[in-house]
């Protein structure tokens, strides 16, 4: 295998003693030219493919810096780099802005670090020259990065398209899909209600891509994740110098967002002071940047989501009221996953294809047994803890001898194995209510406590005995009295 060849490098010194000492330190890792004068420097630069040039701070004439600087127009590929006499802060300064000096090498110089140097020097040399090569081939390819978005465009339009939306037939959803239906054409402020984990940013996209807005950005933003200044500058931009680290004026969401939707997820947590901006925005359709004078227009739907019961904030004085109409000119109720029980089965199958194809684990699907267990369990976080918790049994399964598995209920975690039972041991009977008796209580929690051991020891009814500190005969016994002899084998 061929050894790639050490790259080019330009040494400028003055004096052959220095000029000789930098050569013998890096003649081993580089092709060095030596150079006494600008004059012979440029002859070399001219012919050779010079990546890196060290030149002394102290040369006659116009000087390093005036030397740099012009070879910083005539080829500002070269990593320019200076080996200083002094460490006048005002000529380094001046170097820096005039010259685009890479780095400053202080003597005494260090081979090790001098060396190391060089090779980063060369490096950006070779990243540079790859970023130019992507960059001509992209203006070459604008037509084919334009069909590529086109694409894009049309693979989110279908992903989020209203039948992709999982559900069963007569699931609580299907009035959800047809109210967004109804309002997505329509440029209203839409507010979405749910708890943690129900969908709201799926239903978002799906509001902005069944919209004519699809073809526009659609952004989004968790408002509860930072201070209100730094919301403020996120949402609506910034001047350069507004506040400290502000080094750069900085575009906000809502004009990125300008022509197509954003989504401003927990808008139940922003602060009374930033409702108040917010608002005077969704009014006059103007932003403000921060530290700026001047407005600009947007032309922007907003599509805003909360966990909270805005309406009891209103009353606690912590949500503001004229928000909260202008936010909810359609009001959408996300239910919970234990409302959408039909559900499960689909959408637990969607979320295993996905971690199948994040994962590379193959996997056959759930067993009746473990599918019956998910329906059951009421599911407080919603998807995302049911994304979680199958993420979790693909990882902890076993694969099978022809590669794939199965996820068993005895993976399940152990809050998962505790379904509700009714009292004759069939799946979906609903946990005793306060009207229950002491008598009813106790056989519930018996029969859960029975299930969970029978499914973590695979329906081993004597390893199950064991745990419970019961005999075989009266496991067989409470077994048959709750009808749970049926489910497994021995």
């Amino acid at each position: 295998m061929s050894q790639a060849p050490a790259p080019p490098i330009l040494l400028l010194a003055v004096d052959d003693l220095s000029l000789e000492t930098l050569r013998r330190c890096l003649a081993d890792e580089f092709q060095v030219f030596g150079a006494h004068d600008v004059r012979e420097a440029e002859s070399l630069l001219a012919v050779e493919p010079i990546q890196a040039l060290l030149c002394d701070q102290q040369l006659p004439g116009e000087g390093a810096i005036a030397f740099l600087t012009r070879l910083r127009e005539q080829r500002p590929d070269v990593v320019r780099m200076i080996l200083l006499a002094d460490s006048d802060p005002d000529d380094l300064i001046d170097s820096v802005n005039r010259a685009g000096i890479y780095q400053f090498i202080t003597r005494p110089w260090q081979p090790n670090q001098l060396l190391l140097t060089l090779h980063n020097a060369c490096e950006l040399y070779r990243l540079q020259r790859e970023n130019s090569l992507l960059a001509q081939e992209m203006r070459a390819s604008a037509s084919s990065l334009v069909e590529g978005q086109r694409q894009q465009r049309e693979r989110l339009k279908h992903n989020y398209h209203l039948n992709s939306i999982v559900r069963a037939p007569g699931s609580p959803v299907e009035t959800i899909c047809s109210q967004v239906a109804q309002v997505a054409p329509f440029d209203i402020c839409v507010l979405i209600c749910g708890e943690s984990g129900t969908g709201k940013e799926l239903f978002a996209r799906a509001i902005h891509y069944n919209s004519r807005r699809a073809d526009h950005p659609f952004v989004a933003e968790n408002c509860a994740a930072m201070p209100d200044q730094l919301l403020e500058s996120e949402l609506f931009g910034h001047k350069r110098g507004a506040f400290t680290g502000a080094v750069n004026d900085h575009i906000g969401l809502f004009e990125q967002a300008d022509g197509g939707t954003i989504f401003l997820d927990e808008i139940g947590d922003v602060s009374p002071t930033f409702q108040v901006k917010l608002l005077r925005v969704l009014q006059e359709g103007e932003i403000r940047p921060v530290g700026g004078d001047q407005r600009y227009g947007v032309n922007v739907r907003v599509v805003a989501a909360t966990n909270k019961n805005l309406e009891e904030e209103i009353r606690a004085g912590r949500f503001r009221e004229d928000l909260f109409y202008r936010l909810g000119g359609v009001r959408l109720e996300l239910p919970p996953l234990r409302e959408r029980r039909t559900d499960i089965p689909l959408i637990a199958r969607c979320l295993l294809q996905e971690a199948v194809r994040a994962f590379g684990k193959p996997c056959e699907g759930f067993t009746d047994e473990a599918m019956a267990c998910l329906q059951d369990y009421p599911w407080p976080g919603n998807v995302r803890e049911l994304r979680n918790e199958i993420q979790r049994l693909l990882v902890m399964s076993d694969n099978s001898a022809d590669g794939g598995c199965w996820l068993e209920a005895a993976l399940l975690h152990p809050r998962i194995l505790c379904p509700s039972l009714s009292q004759d041991g069939k799946r979906g009977g609903a946990r005793p209510g306060p009207e229950a008796t002491l008598k009813e209580r106790v056989e519930a929690l018996e029969i859960r406590s029975l299930r969970e051991a029978l499914i973590r020891h695979r329906w081993n009814k004597t390893r199950a005995a064991d745990e419970l500190g019961l005999s075989r005969v009266g496991l067989r016994s409470k077994l048959e009295r709750y009808g749970l002899d049926c489910w497994g084998g021995d």
